[in-house]
């Protein structure tokens, strides 16, 4: 995801070894001062819909199906999706078809964006694009107040099935900017910051009244391009810029310690994922001349360009600005070809990514969502990748499909060879390096930790003596229906509020029960049953059953269903992470 975007506990004695063993075990397992706008808490909100719904829950139960007749269309040449069938089997039984097994499945239902709304919630409040701004979860806080531009406020929710908050209250500020983060926090004025600036790191680690936890480097940035844009069409063109780029120089310039130069899309902690060729090293008189090759073929003797990027701080990203005008001069210095800086606000620039419009080279990243190379390589270049890139390539496409589709670990070596090596021959992206990053909390807090994948609980941590736990991220949420969002900060607050069938235990990245009690599969991995917890209570007082996961899923893989609204509309992540949504726009 774009979040500081990506294995054991985060603390001082984290180690690159340690989070490998851990992933591996996982992996065997598993296959201001705007003006303020309150928000009512979901509980609040619903009171006049509460006799509906107890009405509803008290008849007998039907299980729906989706889709509601036969089954999706494995295999016809036009779905490109792994999704089959999800039926409600009774109250708490909802059983998973796929068209073929996925090594990744524990994992990728545990990831937020796959967080089950309320059935009768999520249809008036869909329709009506309410649940932008307010989520009904079952999770351990409510959201009672957005204060646009300023900060969101939770409170404990009294209902929660598991573990309550440790501490009553939470708070989410923002800044884009680190040093004002840390100047609060050394203020008193928040309790936690996420990615201090990189020069900020040791002034944080020797001050006795903060503390740091680390976050591994499971990101990666790079430059994209979009192959249906000229010259980016020209493959020489691209691989010419991948040698142009000394990435090695921006690490050691612009990154935090125990960053690294990245030499494969996937961090190599994650098992399969540095498989065949390293990416293509510095060459600046091969890259000139391969520059050049490309550019007779194009009829062209220049190339100017803009280089888009947002201010937004990330894990795989520290100084925004700065890393830009680096590239800026290098791709000059190293290439002749001159670029425009294009600072972009952060949501735009990500709808305008994701719908493939921008149309020149843009700096962007990913973090681990879940410890596996589908979340890496699936999303941004398999079947269900749309044109984050332009058009995707079928022989990569193909690699990836035999990878996810197999728990061998022979195949699936084989596979993401031929994917990594197809990468780079296609030079689909520059791939230049991975970001260590971290939380900083002042000393008192209790359970303290930064989210292997930039999604820290709040409720898990105590706050001193204090009732509030503020913590200031990097930017404002974008909405609070995380499943149309890929942006970390937006993840994270509703991370607070909204919970999936599976979880990611806290400060590792094993994938364990949450709304579910267990899911178990069938023998060739194709059907996957899980089984519901009960007596869970969305926060408007509603219970969990089977029917809220079957709509849940059905609103984000079916484009014509009348809910499949979101904020933008993309829901990138379905089909980068499932394969294809059910019946696919046209274009």
């Amino acid at each position: 995801m774009h979040r500081s975007p990506k294995v054991i506990r985060m603390d001082h004695s984290w180690s690159p070894l340690a989070a490998l063993v851990a992933i591996t075990a996982l992996v065997f397992a598993a296959c201001g001062g705007s003006t303020a706008t309150a928000s009512p808490s979901a509980s609040e909100a619903a009171a006049s819909e509460a006799p509906s719904a107890a009405a509803t829950e008290a008849a007998p139960f039907t299980g729906s199906a989706y889709p509601e007749t036969g089954e999706a269309p494995c295999g016809d040449g036009t779905y490109t999706g792994e999704m089959k069938k999800i039926t409600a089997i009774d109250a708490l039984t909802v059983e998973f078809q796929l068209c073929n097994s996925d090594a990744a499945f524990l994992p990728k239902i545990a990831f937020s964006v796959f967080g089950i709304q309320d059935s009768d919630w999520l249809t008036t409040h869909a329709a009506d694009g309410s649940y932008l701004e307010q989520e009904n979860g079952t999770g351990p806080y409510i959201l009672s107040e957005w204060s646009k531009g300023n900060r969101m406020v939770f409170k404990a929710f009294d209902g929660y099935w598991g573990d309550k908050a440790k501490t009553a209250n939470a708070e989410l500020r923002w800044s884009d900017e680190a040093a004002q983060r840390l100047l609060e926090l050394q203020s008193g004025n928040i309790d936690g910051m996420d990615n201090p600036g990189t020069s900020d790191i040791a002034t944080i680690q020797g001050d006795s009244s903060l503390q740091f936890a680390a976050r591994p480097g499971l990101n990666t940035m790079y430059l994209g391009f979009n192959n249906t844009v000229k010259p980016w069409d020209n493959d020489k063109i691209r691989q010419a810029i991948a040698m142009g780029i000394d990435r090695q120089r921006i690490v050691d310039n612009f990154y935090p310690a125990g960053s690294t130069v990245a030499n494969y899309f996937t961090p190599c902690e994650i098992p399969f994922a540095c498989e065949g060729d390293k990416t293509w090293g510095f060459d600046a008189d091969a890259a000139k001349a391969l520059l050049a090759e490309g550019m007779a073929e194009e009829g062209i003797t220049s190339i100017s360009t803009k280089l888009s990027f947002r201010a937004a701080v990330r894990g795989y990203l520290p100084d925004p600005p700065v890393i830009a005008t680096e590239i800026q001069q290098q791709l000059k210095a190293n290439l002749g070809i001159d670029v425009t800086l294009d600072l972009q606000e952060s949501g735009a620039f990500l709808d305008a990514a994701a719908a493939g419009t921008l149309d020149g080279i843009y700096i962007l990243g990913w973090g681990a969502d879940y410890p596996d190379p589908s979340n890496f390589l699936d999303y941004h270049f398999g079947s269900g990748s749309g044109k984050k890139f332009g058009t995707p390539w079928p022989d990569v496409v193909d690699a990836l499909n035999t990878g996810l589709a197999t728990a061998d670990d022979a195949e699936r070596t084989a596979a993401y060879t031929t994917a990594n090596n197809l990468i780079k021959q296609h030079a689909i992206a520059v791939i230049v390096a991975h970001g260590a990053s971290g939380a900083a909390y002042k000393a008192d807090i209790e359970g303290a930790y930064a989210s292997v994948f930039g999604a820290e609980q709040l409720g898990a941590m105590k706050a001193g003596d204090r009732d509030t736990i503020v913590f200031m991220q990097n930017a404002e949420p974008l909405s609070m229906y995380c499943g149309d969002e890929t942006d970390g900060e937006t993840l994270r607050s509703c991370e607070q509020v909204g919970e999936s069938l599976y979880k990611y235990e806290i400060g590792s990245a094993n994938s364990i029960p949450a709304l579910a009690t267990d899911c178990t599969a069938n023998a060739d991995s194709t059907v996957w049953t899980c089984t519901l917890r009960p007596g869970v209570k969305f926060h408007d007082g509603a219970d969990l059953d089977a029917n809220d996961v079957v709509l849940s899923y059905a609103v984000q893989w079916d484009t014509q269903h009348p809910l499949h609204k979101g904020r933008s509309g993309a829901f990138e992540y379905w089909p980068g992470l499932w394969g294809g949504f059910l019946n696919p726009p046209a274009s």
